[in-house]
């Protein structure tokens, strides 16, 4: 029989069950109570930061800075696709698009482009097609069909101002230009659940937090786009779990504002990428340029891949300077996308196999940091207490980006030869000092500034303010110092004034002309109660020389006993009026120991180029809002300093001095253009020279503004003779043209031996320009007989010819 046994639980023991589940649920409601208030608390404290914050423009809406309008001429070689990628840069969408752009549109058809500018454009809302044969333009007709000597195409974007005192560089981007590629590649590494959670991946961010808690480290991520944009946008990248929760607050206040489109185009505007010299590369517009310069628009799959690689450590994986683990993150990235199903395997692959296609040009060469910085300057004084950055004008300029990467170029790829020379002579004093048992001198490498202008505008093209932006902001094309023997042309102009006045200088008979003798002696000359006894290069004197042979040498003495006899003060007074303001009427200033910098003496030398007419340099030439309406155009000061025949006389001792004088350096450094220049020694180096349609001064010093101990010809000759022979070989510059004498001037060929007139007894010859009735009137194997009577009808002194 069976026996059933029972046992009953004691009441105690129930009792503490109930009390211990009790227990529990008031520590869970006090919990979730405490939850509840920290969070609401936290909720609505950030509810009013980001409140706040949204109240205002999530980016700076920063100036843009335009290059000045790309000309298109018959004759200039150029295709169809040339004309329509340069136009899509710059805005322009195909005709027929489904969103136009603003800015205008243009179609292609066969070898002809159409162009039709909108109402945000530079232009006036005027079309044109351009026709294309064979790789050079045609012709162009405006809508009407009437033909058009030349066209404008719509300038592009060079850079926009930086945002902050970090330098943040940022080009605004909407999600519909963003590649899908790119919007994949990033979901693929970054977030591949971004459009289906709500803001927070619980269990990625569960998981970053175990592996941190068990390495003790805060090295794990698991935030999603939306945390990272909240951290970015409001908080530091400290890692504090306080720090972590208010980031989720913000998520989904940011969640509940926005759609998930409107959050990744914020996050790919926000995000940073790299660094680039010293500006911090913020958003996908800016890294595309920054690394491929590309328009986003035009990013490939495997260009898309390693942007979106180098979001966990841009500076770790930046390209340029480690290229193989920026390659091992895009191909990691491309490998992520296949699992995601974006891509497929064969596409992955292609894409791997893809070299790194990095744009080439430097920060200096593509976006011009000094020339901005400068145009930065212009633009307060010119529209005053108006904040251009929060405006978001658009600033268009006079700047030329072909001629700019190849100013960047130049000094680049030729600073080595300064650099060999420096190290050459540093080499020879430390020498010197072991020799003596003293310390060696440090070695200075020297700094450099380029600048180029339009000679008939005073438009400044290009502009190079040191050796690196990133290195040195300092901008040594506005920084003042001694010009040296480049300010020697304004005496002999001086002089040449005096003939065309029909005054002889002191102490002579004849009206100055390039044949004048002057005295290369050594000479001491009072100055208030001082004396002063210049020297020529290298001590060498020459007696009696003509006043082409003076400069063509530059020889010291010979133009200060010049400027004597025209008058200090006179040379002093058109050089300012020139725009050398520092110069004033000592012995001194014919040879350039008054101070200008690099812009003012490219201004100065264009009333050489320039028929006498001095051109102040801009680089504004109009400010406009962000929807095109003009605020202001501007136009360059000019003024008539010299007569046109004294500016082409001075010209053509220039064109001697590099020809064969001086400045013929750049002759064997391949320049072969028709041209005028002069090379100038004092402190530093210069060389200044100009062509029919481009001017170019380059100058070489020491910023603690010790003696560079190098010649303009070995110095500064080689950058401008880079820069200048590949200037004229691009369209816009190639058609360089001889001088052409004005009416007043002519041209004679004169015997090297006598400079009388040349003839069939003496073929050593040169070509010189004189003001009319100013040149030789004796020919070579007839001088002129220059006896008294006496000496004549005796027989006496040295007879003509022998």
């Amino acid at each position: 029989m069976a026996v059933k046994v029972k046992f009953e639980t004691p009441t105690g023991t129930r009792a503490w069950g109930a009390l211990a589940l009790r227990v529990v649920l008031i520590v869970i409601a006090i919990g979730c109570i405490t939850v509840l208030t920290v969070g609401g608390y936290y909720y609505f404290k950030y509810k009013g930061v980001v409140d706040a914050r949204l109240k205002q423009p999530l980016f700076k809406n920063t100036a843009k800075i335009y290059a000045e309008p790309r000309e298109v001429r018959p004759g200039q070689k150029m295709t169809v696709k040339l004309i329509g990628e340069e136009l899509r840069q710059a805005g322009y969408t195909t005709t027929g698009a489904a969103k136009e752009s603003p800015l205008g549109t243009y179609r292609a058809s066969g070898e002809s482009i159409a162009v039709r500018p909108g109402p945000q454009s530079y232009h006036a809302e005027d079309g044109a097609t351009i026709h294309v044969s064979d790789g050079v333009v045609n012709t162009i007709t405006d809508d009407h069909g009437e033909a058009l000597a030349s066209y404008e195409l719509e300038p592009l974007l060079i850079t926009g101002l930086s945002e902050d005192a970090n330098r943040t560089k940022r080009r605004l981007i909407t999600y519909d230009e963003i590649p899908q590629n790119l919007v994949q590649a990033v979901l693929a590494i970054e977030d591949r659940r971004f459009f289906e959670h709500s803001g927070v991946n619980y269990f990625r961010l569960a998981q970053a937090g175990l592996k941190d808690l068990l390495t003790g480290q805060k090295q794990q991520g698991g935030s999603t786009l939306t945390m990272q944009l909240a951290r970015g946008f409001f908080l530091t990248p400290e890692k504090r779990i306080k720090r972590k929760i208010i980031e989720i607050v913000i998520t989904f206040q940011l969640e509940h504002r926005f759609t998930k489109k409107q959050i990744f185009e914020l996050y790919a505007n926000q995000i940073n990428l790299g660094q680039r010299g010293s500006f911090a590369i913020n958003g996908f517009g800016e890294a595309a340029q920054a690394y491929f310069g590309k328009d986003v628009r035009q990013l490939d799959l495997a260009e898309s891949a390693l942007l979106a690689g180098m979001i966990q450590r841009p500076n770790y994986f930046t390209p340029f300077r480690h290229a193989d683990r920026a390659i091992e993150r895009r191909n990691l990235v491309l490998d992520s996308m296949v699992e995601t199903g974006a891509i497929t395997k064969d596409q992955a692959e292609r894409a791997k196999e893809e070299p790194l296609h990095l744009a080439t040009t430097s920060v200096d060469a593509s976006e011009a940091p000094y020339f901005v910085d400068l145009v930065h300057d212009q633009l307060l004084q010119k529209i005053g207490e108006r904040d251009a950055n929060l405006e978001g004008l658009r600033i268009y300029t006079t700047l030329d980006p072909d001629l700019q990467r190849l100013a960047t170029s130049a000094v680049e790829n030729t600073v080595h030869v300064v650099d060999e020379q420096v190290e050459r002579l540093h080499a020879r004093r430390v020498k010197a000092a072991k020799a003596q048992g003293a310390e060696p001198p440090p070695i200075t490498y020297p700094q450099v500034a380029l600048v180029a202008l339009n000679p008939h505008t005073g438009q400044v093209l290009a502009l190079v303010g040191g050796r690196s932006y990133g290195t040195s902001q300092v901008n040594h094309a506005v920084a003042h110092r001694p010009t040296g023997s480049i300010f020697k042309p304004f005496v002999f102009a001086t002089a040449f004034q005096t003939a065309v006045e029909g005054t002889p200088l002191e102490g002579q008979d004849k009206l100055f002309s390039q044949v004048t003798m002057l005295n290369d002696q050594q000479m001491t000359y009072e100055v208030g109660d001082k004396e002063y006894t210049p020297k020529n290069f290298k001590g060498e004197y020459y007696g009696d020389v003509t006043a082409r042979y003076a400069l063509m040498r530059s020889d010291n003495n010979a133009t200060i006993s010049l400027a004597a006899m025209v008058g200090f003060d006179r040379v002093a007074a058109l050089a300012r009026e020139a725009g050398v303001k520092s110069a004033r009427g000592t012995p001194s200033v014919a040879i350039g120991s008054y101070d200008a910098s690099p812009l003012d003496m490219a201004g100065a030398y264009t009333v050489f180029a320039n028929g006498g007419v001095h051109l102040d340099p801009w680089m504004v030439a109009s400010v406009r809002t962000a929807t095109g309406d003009i605020i202001n155009d501007y136009t360059p000061a000019s003024k008539q300093v010299l007569d046109p025949r004294v500016a082409y006389l001075t010209t053509n001792m220039m064109e001697a001095v590099l020809n064969g004088g001086t400045a013929a350096a750049a002759r064997a450094r391949g320049f072969r253009a028709p041209g005028a220049a002069k090379t100038g020694t004092s402190h530093d180096a210069w060389f200044a020279g100009f062509t029919s349609n481009l001017l170019c001064i380059v100058w070489v010093g020491n910023d603690d503004y010790t003696d560079i101990k190098l010649q303009g010809a070995d110095a500064a000759a080689p950058i401008w003779a880079e820069f200048m022979k590949k200037a004229v070989e691009l369209p816009q510059y190639s058609d360089t043209k001889e001088f052409v004498p004005p009416q007043g001037v002519e041209i004679v060929n004169l015997d090297k031996v006598t400079n009388l007139l040349a003839d069939g007894a003496c073929p050593d010859d040169y070509t010189a320009a004189f003001l009319d009735g100013t040149a030789p009137t004796d020919t070579c194997d007839h001088p002129p007989d220059h006896r008294n009577i006496f000496q004549k009808m005796f027989g006496l002194g040295a007879k003509p010819g022998n």
